[in-house]
């Protein structure tokens, strides 16, 4: 609990201690002599009223001064100071003081709900030692660490930048990131991330990027700007109470000074109008709608889901397709050679070692699969004047030779006779030279465990279609997705073809402001989809930097189960939002006719106001326990 909070805590209970013996005092033995004068009394009442509710009536003179004066500040000391005029001093207490307790249990929910988000400031590094050429260690600000400096991480310090492994080997802990406490095993040559904490060993990792271009440091921005993007439920709530609170002022101006005309009565209706105030004290919806999603990104944040806003959240709830990019979203991404077919006379190792310094430009998987296969040594810079050619692959002048590594429609297109090779489950790289065909390479891919179980808890969920988009061949497609259970296969798309594909599935959709679309992806090349998709979803620690920009969220571990699991936190958290919109609405009508009607009195007013927005609160604050869901 912060110190901000324990001192209004101290103030309350003070404030409730001295109303307490007031009540007795005056209800037992009555005020004695001057003191049991109205004047007395109110002496008396204001004591406690001011110490816990002086910060409420501060507030009220600051929005007059400020000229927006029509706030829940406002409502209570227009109320209260209205009691004491008409001479209820211990209902005037009794309001400030409930309200009081009611804003002291908000700001403590709100404080708990952001603990599990903040929690996630903690993976921020103070510090990075940076090893100079003469061998020494410097400490310096993380700001300050430049690309391909040599970082030293000691036993339990965290991650400060990317880097690459140089040397050593460790366990690090993931879990800031993740939400799993499984540790990772790294070593030479291993990629890390900032944020992540090193285990027990020494390690020595190359800076890929500067703090600012880190993880660690894009993650710590999101979070930032998470609650900067409401959904429609929350503007609906902050444009609602900025005509309710003026509409119910003049509401209780009227009750005040109209019926008192023609009944008389004056302070009987005056005290009508007060509780009307009351009542009609916005809080419970302000505080606790935007409670609810905040609790949602936090429960999302719990199991390592970084959702960008609630308005993304609310979208999620509404999901009728999802579209799936494969590698590395619904296969493992990790490829390897499974067979070289090399043309008539020309060896194996030939064709890997032309492949090999090609693809040594390429930071693609099957690129990587590749230079694992070549077991042999090449000077790196061989490979010039390089082209990448979009969904076909790399074009290369190697030893004074133009050298192709790509698909068939690469060679196709370049004019280059080649014998095809048939099958359906492998990704066939073929590699010609000039206009000599030298063989193919099959690189196979591995489905994910988890895809089959994660496609079958989206539909569980409502999800009505899911689909897949690949660049991959027709039957490297078809395959994967009849063993998953995908509902549309298309594939050999390139990046274009995939914005026009998830267009045409947009317009399959019924209903698109009940029904909306995500797009799950992980490449440099998803990032147009993820954009145009109504919900952009990146599997953060092998995406790209450019899918992490584009998405609206990121599951950090590449874990596709947690996509269903973040999909059931965004329906609770807009079913949790609904519940207190309705009970908060109805409560308060029925307690504005009542009290309009003088049936119910100051004490149910607080029990409308108070009482409906502790309710709403403790039912937001539900979303911090959805942590197995």
């Amino acid at each position: 609990m912060s110190k901000k909070l324990q001192r209004k805590l101290r103030e309350i209970v003070i404030g409730l201690a001295l109303f307490a013996i007031l009540m007795i005092w005056e209800n037992t033995a009555g005020f004695p002599g001057m003191l049991g004068s109205r004047w007395g009394s109110l002496v008396l009442y204001l004591i406690p009223y001011l110490i816990a509710g002086r910060d409420v009536v501060k507030k009220c003179l600051l929005g007059i001064k400020n000229r927006q004066l029509l706030d829940e500040c406002f409502l209570m000391t227009l109320a209260t100071l209205g009691a004491f005029v008409t001479g209820e001093n211990s209902e005037a207490v009794a309001v400030m003081l409930f309200y009081q307790v009611g804003e002291w249990f908000q700001s403590y929910a709100v404080g708990k709900s952001r603990k599990s988000i903040t929690d996630m400031m903690d993976i921020a590094p103070e510090y990075a030692n940076i090893e100079r050429e003469d061998g020494t260690i410097e400490e310096v600000d993380p700001d300050e660490v430049e690309i391909g400096d040599i970082l030293v991480i000691k036993a339990g310090e965290k991650i400060p930048v990317d880097g690459t492994v140089i040397e050593g080997s460790s366990m690090v802990n993931t879990s800031a990131l993740t939400g799993e406490s499984v540790p990772r095993s790294v070593g030479v040559s291993d990629d890390i991330i900032s944020g992540c904490i090193n285990g027990e060993g020494l390690l020595k990792i190359r800076a890929n990027k500067k703090y600012e271009d880190s993880t660690v440091a894009q993650i710590l921005e999101l979070v930032e700007n998470a609650s900067s993007k409401k959904s429609k439920t929350e503007n609906f709530i902050t444009r609602f109470a900025r005509y309710y609170t003026p509409v119910v002022v003049a509401g209780a101006v009227a009750l005040a000074l109209i019926p008192p005309m023609f009944y008389g009565n004056w302070m009987d209706w005056m005290m009508r109008a007060c509780t009307f105030l009351v009542i009609s004290c916005p809080c419970a919806l302000v505080i606790s709608v935007p409670l609810s999603f905040f609790g949602g990104i936090g429960a999302a944040s719990n199991i390592g889901v970084l959702v960008k806003g609630s308005n993304y959240l609310e979208l999620l709830a509404k999901l009728d397709t999802v579209v799936s990019d494969k590698t590395g979203t619904l296969t493992e991404g990790v490829f390897h050679v499974t067979k070289v077919v090399p043309a008539d006379g020309v060896q194996e190792e030939e064709v890997l070692r032309k492949a090999a310094i090609v693809e040594s430009l390429s930071t693609h998987p099957i690129a990587k699969s590749i230079l694992a296969a070549y077991k042999g040594e090449f000077d790196p810079n061989l490979a010039e004047d390089a082209k990448n050619v979009s969904g076909q692959g790399l074009i290369a002048k190697v030893e004074g030779h133009t050298v192709y590594a790509g698909n068939k429609r690469l060679l196709t297109e370049n004019g280059i006779a080649f014998t095809e090779v048939e099958d359906a489950e492998s990704t066939i790289v073929y590699i010609a030279e000039d206009d000599r065909f030298l063989g193919a390479i099959l690189i196979s891919d591995e489905v994910k465990e988890s895809a089959a179980r994660a496609i079958l808890e989206m539909k569980q969920e409502g999800v009505r279609k899911i689909a897949m988009l690949t660049g991959d061949r027709k039957g490297i497609a078809e395959a994967v997705g009849l063993k998953l259970g995908v509902d549309d296969i298309r594939s050999e798309l390139l990046p274009g073809d995939k914005v026009h594909a998830v267009e045409e599935l947009l317009g399959e959709i019924g209903n698109p402001d009940k029904d909306k679309l995500a797009f799950i992806g992980d490449g440099i090349n998803d990032a147009p989809v993820l954009s145009r998709a109504d919900v952009g979803i990146a599997m953060g620690s092998m995406g790209s930097d450019a899918a992490i920009e584009a998405a609206d969220v990121v599951i950090m571990d590449d874990d596709i189960e947690k996509i269903p699991r973040t999909i059931r936190i965004a329906k609770h958290t807009v079913n949790i939002a609904y519940q207190n919109i309705v009970f908060a609405l109805a409560v308060k009508i029925l307690f504005l006719i009542l009290g309009a009607l003088g049936i119910a009195g100051m004490w149910w007013a607080v029990f409308a106001d108070v009482g409906v927005a502790f309710l709403c609160i403790l039912n937001s604050m539900r979303m911090l326990q959805k942590k197995g869901l």
